[in-house]
């Protein structure tokens, strides 16, 4: 597995992955609720479907509440999914710079079972500097939390 995510683009973050696994079992552990809180964090509301309105929920940090707001854009099962990754607030009390991003998930058959490919972008540089070295770390630390989901599904 790819230890680091791929600056494809300055805005954006890409973690390329191929999963010994069928794309419909990665594709459930992708598009069932309670398995994205298990491997991604906490999430309130997810449907997979178009519109499908959702947040997950991380630590608060400073003036921030630590709520991802996000809606489902694209949903072709086995093999695309795709939401909106929204955060940030500005307060009296300081600023966390507003985050409206996009999360694609791509899977593709592959010899040896699935190719996944992530792909984060929507990043408004440098405003999203700190957020975006943040996440690009986190990426790819989730990806193989997702694999070992989907190896419980086999």
């Amino acid at each position: 597995m790819t230890q680091a995510a791929e600056p494809q683009l300055a805005n954006e973050i890409v973690v390329d992955e191929i999963f010994p696994h069928q794309p419909a079992t990665i594709w459930k552990a992708l598009s069932s609720g309670d398995l994205i809180s298990r491997w991604l964090m906490v999430q309130q509301g997810f449907e997979p479907r178009v519109g499908s309105r959702f947040t997950f929920q991380t630590p608060p940090s400073d003036e921030w509440d630590g709520v991802i707001h996000c809606e489902v854009l694209e949903c072709v099962p086995p093999r695309r999914l795709v939401y909106s990754w929204k955060s940030g607030v500005q307060t009296a009390a300081g600023y966390v710079p507003r985050l409206d991003t996009r999360v694609s998930w791509t899977l593709t058959p592959h010899d040896s079972g699935t190719r996944l490919r992530l792909v984060h972008s929507g990043f408004d540089l440098p405003r999203n500097e700190s957020t975006f070295r943040n996440i690009s770390t986190g990426w790819p630390r989730i990806v193989p939390k997702l694999m070992a989901v989907a190896a419980e599904l086999t």
